[in-house]
């Protein structure tokens, strides 16, 4: 969320996204699937909040650029999908500087990119309250 608190249009991030070849490719597979299904969203977005937290906060993250696996949990898949996965991407995609810890606002921001891949990703996964298969 950009300063003063008002909401960012995600529309043309997930335009451009929609535009990479390697973003655009990412989607849940099927574990990942009945784990979202399983958890439910918010719990799942409750696991990227401390994923980010752990993960991406930080000005130099352990790990930076290995830290966030491509598959396991619906979280990481969409870290990628979003270019949320590491701090060189946040500067290239979103425009949020490298070697300064996240404030409130920009992980506030993040949450909600990922909120919104995911959501996409529950019409794909919910059909009148069954896993597709």
């Amino acid at each position: 969320m950009p300063p003063g608190g008002e909401v960012r249009n995600l529309d043309p991030h997930f335009l451009a996204l929609g535009k990479s070849t390697f973003r655009a490719r990412f989607h849940l597979r099927t574990n990942e699937q009945r784990y979202l299904r399983k958890k439910t969203l918010p719990v799942v977005l409750q696991h990227a909040s401390e994923f980010l937290h752990d993960r991406l906060a930080p000005a130099r993250p352990k790990n930076d650029v290995k830290q966030t696996p491509m598959q396991g949990h619906p979280v990481f898949v969409a870290q990628h999908a979003t270019a949320t996965c590491c701090r060189g991407f946040l500067g290239k995609w979103h425009a949020i500087p490298m070697h300064v810890d996240l404030n409130d606002e920009q992980m506030d921001y993040l949450l909600a990119v990922l909120s919104r891949w995911l959501e996409t990703q529950c019409s794909e996964v919910f059909t009148e309250g069954a896993l597709k298969q």
